[in-house]
Parts: C-alpha cells; sequence; structure tokens
C-alpha cells in the first residue's frame, strides 16, 4: 500500500464532509445565546435601572431579531455561504459587545430604543449561522436530512447549558462577563471554520447512517451529562475548580463528533489509496480541478460514489426555471423546487403557518411563564429554576427524536412527517390541561410534553419546508416558515396570557382592599391564575392539531412515494456513466 502522507490526509480532512458536520455541530451549539437572556436580563435591569415593562420590551426585541431570518435567507441565495457567515459574526459580536460596554459603564448609557437595536441585532445574528450551516448541511446530506436537521437543531437546543458551563469556568458567577462571552464566542467559531462550511461533492458512503447514529449517541451522552450538571448545581455548592472540571467534561464529548469525522475521513483517504495502486497513473480525488473530466478507459471505479455538488444535480431543471415573480400559481409537483412566491402563497404553507402558529405560539408562551405559573402554584425557588432549566433539556430530546424516529417511520412504512406535526401539537394541550388543573408535581409533567413537543415541532417544521418545497430556495423557505412562531407567541402570551394574569392579580388586590397603584408588582398566587389563559391554549393547540391533518390528508399520496428518488436518479445516473466511460 501507498505511504502515508500526513499532509495530504489533513487536507482531505479539513475539506471533507465529515469535519464541515462536526465544523456546523459546534457553530450550532453557539447559536442558542438567546436561550440566556433570562440570567443576565437582572444585570441590564439593575445596572441600567429599568423597570420590568422595559425589560420585557427588550425580550420583545430579542424574540423579534431571533426570529425574523428572512434577511440571511435572502442574502444566502445571492451570496457564498462564507459570506452569510462572516455577516453573522460580525452581528454577533457588534449588538453583544455594545451591551457589554453599556452594562459594564465603559459607554455612556444608551437610551432605550438603542439597547433595543443592539439586543436585535445580536439575536438576528443567530439566523445568519442557521441559515450558513445547516441549509449547507441539508444539501450536502440531502437523503438523511432528518436526522441531519434533529442533531443540528439538537445542539443548538443544548447550547444555553453548554455556554452555563464555560462562562462558570472562565468567568465565575458573573452574569456581566456572559454577555462578553456570548458575544466573542459564537463569533469565534463561525470565522474558525467560515471556509469549511460549504457545499460540496456527495458521497455514497456505505456507513452513512452509522455515523448519523454514532453522533445522536454522542449528543444523547452531552445532554444527559449537562442535565445531571444542571441538577447538581442547584443543589451543592461548586467551586471555581469544580466549573472548569465540568465544563472540560462537556467540552470531551462536545469535540467527539471530531474522533468520527477523523475515522470517517481516513477510511476515505485509504480506499484512495488503494485505488492508486490499482491505477498508478492517475490519482482519484475527491474534488478534481476540472469537473468535466473523464476517467480513462480501464480505470477501476472507485468505491466511494462520488456525485455533483446539488447545483449541478438541478442543472436541466435550471435551464426550465422562471423568475421568482412568474408563474406564481403554475406550480411544480411536490418536491420539486418551488420559486419563493410560489411556495408562501401555496395551500401547503398557509395550513404549515396556521399550525406553527398554534404549536409553536403556544409552547414558547408557556416556556415564558413557567417560572411564574410555578410561583404562583408555590414551588420553591430553587425547584421553579430546576424544571425551568430541564425544558432546555426536554427540548432538545424532541429536536432528536423528531428528525430520527420521523425518518426511521417515513423510510421503514411511509408514514408522512405531516401525521408526526398533529401527534406534535397534541402533546402540548396536554401539557397546557395540566396547568390549567393542577396537581402535585404536575409542571415537571408539564414542562417535560412542552418543552419535548416544543423541539419536535421546530424540527419537523424545516424538515417538511425541504421535502415539500425543495432545496433551491430553502435558505429563504425555512426563515419565512418560523415567522408565525413569534406573532402565535405575542398574541397568545401578551394580549390573552398576560392580560388575562393581570386580571387575577387585580381581582385578589382587589379583595385585600388594594389597588393597583399601591404595590409594584402585580403578583398573583393560586390555581385560578392561569386557568382560564391555559384552557384556551389548550384549545389553540387542538385547534392546530385539526389544521395539520388537512396538511396529512393532502401530503398522504406524496409521503407513500419515494420523496428522494430526484437524488436516487442523479446518483444512478452518474454511475452509469462512469461505468460506460470505464469499458471503453
Amino acid at each position: 500500500m501507498a505511504d502515508f502522507e500526513p499532509c495530504n490526509f489533513i487536507l482531505q480532512f479539513l475539506r471533507g464532509r465529515w469535519f464541515m458536520m462536526f465544523a456546523s455541530f459546534l457553530i450550532m451549539a453557539g447559536a442558542g445565546a438567546t436561550y440566556l437572556f433570562g440570567v443576565y436580563s437582572k444585570t441590564i435591569k439593575s445596572t441600567l435601572g429599568y423597570d420590568q415593562s422595559t425589560l420585557n420590551l427588550l425580550g420583545t426585541c430579542k424574540d423579534l431579531g431571533a426570529n425574523v431570518g428572512v434577511l440571511s435567507g435572502l442574502l444566502a441565495e445571492v451570496t457564498p455561504t462564507w459570506f452569510v457567515l462572516l455577516v453573522g459574526s460580525v452581528m454577533n459580536f457588534a449588538g453583544y459587545f455594545l451591551i457589554w460596554l453599556a452594562v459594564t459603564k465603559k459607554i455612556a448609557t444608551p437610551k432605550v430604543w438603542q439597547m433595543c437595536i443592539y439586543i436585535c441585532i445580536g439575536a438576528n445574528s443567530q439566523n445568519f449561522a442557521n441559515t450558513g450551516s445547516l441549509v449547507t448541511c441539508v444539501k450536502n446530506f440531502p437523503e438523511s436530512r432528518g436526522m441531519m436537521l434533529g442533531l443540528m437543531k439538537g445542539f443548538v437546543g443544548l447550547s444555553g447549558a453548554i455556554f452555563t458551563q464555560l462562562y462558570l469556568a472562565i468567568y465565575g458567577n458573573d452574569s456581566k462577563s456572559l454577555i462578553l462571552l456570548i458575544a466573542w464566542l459564537p463569533a469565534l467559531l463561525s470565522i474558525l471554520f467560515i471556509f469549511n462550511i460549504r457545499e460540496m461533492k456527495c458521497s455514497r458512503h456505505p456507513n452513512e447512517i452509522k455515523v448519523f447514529y454514532e453522533n445522536l449517541v454522542i449528543s444523547i451522552t452531552l445532554a444527559l451529562l449537562l442535565m445531571g450538571i444542571t441538577i447538581a448545581q442547584k443543589y451543592l455548592h461548586f467551586s471555581h475548580n469544580a466549573y472548569v472540571a465540568c465544563a472540560t467534561i462537556v467540552c470531551v464529548v462536545l469535540f467527539l463528533p471530531c474522533l468520527v469525522a477523523i475515522r470517517e475521513e481516513y477510511s476515505c483517504y485509504k480506499l484512495k489509496q488503494r485505488e492508486f495502486l490499482k491505477s498508478p497513473s492517475k490519482v482519484i480525488v475527491e474534488e478534481p480541478p476540472f469537473p468535466e473530466s473523464k476517467p480513462s478507459a480501464g480505470q477501476p471505479v472507485s468505491e466511494i460514489v462520488e456525485l455533483p455538488e446539488y447545483s449541478s444535480m438541478a442543472k436541466t431543471q435550471e435551464k426550465k426555471e422562471v423568475g421568482c415573480f412568474s408563474d406564481i400559481f403554475k406550480k411544480p409537483k411536490r418536491g420539486e423546487d418551488y420559486t419563493i412566491l410560489q411556495a408562501l402563497l401555496s395551500i401547503d404553507m398557509l395550513i404549515l403557518f396556521v399550525a406553527t402558529f398554534c404549536g409553536l405560539g403556544c409552547s414558547l408562551t408557556a416556556i415564558d411563564n413557567l417560572g411564574q405559573i410555578g410561583e404562583s402554584l408555590g414551588y420553591p425557588e430553587h425547584t421553579i429554576s430546576t424544571f425551568v432549566s430541564l425544558v432546555s433539556i426536554w427540548n432538545y430530546f424532541g429536536r432528536v427524536f423528531s428528525g430520527f424516529v420521523s425518518e426511521k417511520l417515513l423510510l421503514k412504512w411511509k408514514v408522512p412527517r405531516t401525521l408526526m406535526m398533529t401527534f406534535a401539537l397534541i402533546l402540548p394541550a396536554i401539557g397546557d390541561l395540566l396547568i390549567a388543573f393542577p396537581f402535585p408535581y404536575s409542571v415537571y409533567v408539564a414542562s417535560l410534553l412542552i418543552g419535548f413537543s416544543f423541539g419536535i415541532q421546530l424540527t419537523l417544521l424545516f424538515i417538511i419546508i425541504s421535502e415539500l418545497f425543495g432545496l433551491k430556495y430553502y435558505s429563504t423557505l425555512f426563515n419565512c416558515g418560523q415567522l408565525a412562531s413569534p406573532i402565535g407567541s405575542y398574541i397568545l402570551n401578551v394580549k390573552i396570557v398576560g392580560k388575562l394574569y393581570d386580571n387575577e392579580a387585580l381581582k385578589q388586590l382587589a379583595s385585600k382592599g388594594l389597588t393597583r397603584s399601591m404595590v409594584k408588582e402585580l403578583i398573583c398566587i393560586g390555581k385560578q391564575c392561569y386557568r382560564s389563559s391555559f384552557i384556551i391554549l389548550a384549545c389553540v393547540n387542538a385547534f392546530g392539531a385539526l389544521v395539520s391533518l388537512i396538511l396529512v390528508m393532502r401530503t398522504k399520496d406524496y409521503y407513500k412515494c419515494d420523496i428522494y428518488k430526484r437524488f436516487r436518479d442523479d446518483m444512478e445516473a452518474n454511475e452509469k456513466e462512469m461505468k460506460m466511460v470505464a469499458e471503453r
């Protein structure tokens, strides 16, 4: 066998799909800084002298920035991936660094509207990281997109807990420094891997599914580790050295996918070395400088079948493509590439929007109010903080569950992913009723159901959009699809749950002979505080489930077909071409 050449292997490794997957996991693990707002919001409130309503305004701007990702999607349509990641890293650093300068009094105290802009820019940067890495990974692993999306969104769900361990180890229990960490670390991760995240040639790899399941095991191990550490830190006193030890263990587990990537790339490298020995006159490289060049006659066909990039897969279709504003109502078949307006004005997208409005809107509302729900039901402070912290862990399990289980159900029994979306809308309705009619520790069960279903819905939304409307404009479409989430959260949280809670609190004040002006903040205690509002949320979730059943009926025949046939046809055509050339 040819000698092992470390430089060639390192170059292949850094340019390969498996290292790109690992780099994307790290970027996603740093793309969930918005989940930490509750940790550093008290620092902003105290240092800048804000009242609760002003702090809520900042929170609204944060949610707005985090969920409105249309700009990043449109940018990704016309610029390379590295530019999208670069813009996101600059926005992340600028937004959060300015907030850090404000709370540490290194600049003049900014006006409220300026702080709103800072946090909106910082939160919006996560959409650029999502669009740059997530969309690229889906295009590089089109036949395993469900598992890929589940893993990537799972790492986003764990990012808040990962950041918490890192900031405790680096800065100690200093929430001002947490803002600084949020500013520089995600920006650094995007810049480090800015040229590794790119569309590349796909390979028919015999171990692909095995690799996904190995990474699933690693991510579950990381989630359980973070859950155990989080619970232990709530009840035990940790020294700074103990925090450093915890963060080190978390980082070691987080980097285990890199070892998997090294193993797989080394397997590819050895196969190519064997081919080199069989045909020494021509070395087969993964990305030849001239894609149009053909293998010479008699040359053996590689065991790793190289495929054209996704963009070249659709070359024949691109010739027939119409402009974004043309043939808006002349839609292609499901699974083919829709234009942006064709997708946005389709009935399928409208149904998805309504279901997302109901499901994600209700789940976000419940998650945002968990702290006050625990307070109103008389749970102790440490118990409240524990089940609020564990929501992110259940959220993670929902994300990876939806990706892997829905893929298995689809491939083996042709169960539509849209049916799983219906199931994910029923679960939070049960959780809402457990809060409306509470019993001892019912909030634990409710938080599990709501967090788990939230993760399922979010991941399935991204997968379904890619399957129904194609991948050509996926960068924009998946960002448009999640717009229903902040709209639903605002209407259900502010206009319904917030108002009904305040009304119950005012009734309790009146029964004590007090008025609103006599107390600093409205607090409601008792089971009745959230009963009416969460009965409404349960009904909204049930309505969303009924609406999603319409999409199940509309897509059941589509999911019975081979929805990845398009990619498989390209693969087979490429293999036949290589065989014909080899036989000449």
